[in-house]
């Protein structure tokens, strides 16, 4: 497993957020059982992360660094890394510290979670 394959499904993941169609990757992409721990305190459950992206506004651009992949055995690793997005308008850049958590199903990558840590202004 190399880093490259689970950083390419990360960039997936944010492009599609910045071109409104995040609930589409997210259902293809998350684990049927997959949550999202959010900044703002929520677990969402699968179907709440879809319908809830079919809402949100989109992001206008992101950037990753500082990233690590902790292997968690031959099906299952974990990505860290610090992202930074920005909306459209003067809002400050949301920074956070950022976790997926992939696990093999039927030989492709599957996100089974997902945790954002702000990181404070």
């Amino acid at each position: 497993m190399e880093i490259a394959e689970l950083l390419e499904l990360e960039h997936q993941g944010w492009q599609s957020l910045c071109e409104s169609t995040g609930s589409d990757f997210c259902g293809r992409t998350m684990t049927e059982d997959g949550v999202m721990v959010l900044a703002h305190g929520q677990i969402f459950s699968r179907q709440e992360v879809i319908d809830s992206l079919n809402h949100a506004p989109p992001w206008r651009s992101y950037e990753i660094d500082q990233k690590r992949l902790i292997p968690l055995g031959p099906e299952a690793a974990a990505l860290v890394y610090r992202g930074t997005a920005y909306r459209e308008g003067p809002e400050p850049a949301f920074v956070a510290l950022m976790t997926s958590v992939y696990v093999r199903e039927a030989e492709r990558w599957a996100l089974a979670s997902y945790q954002q840590t702000p990181v404070p202004q």
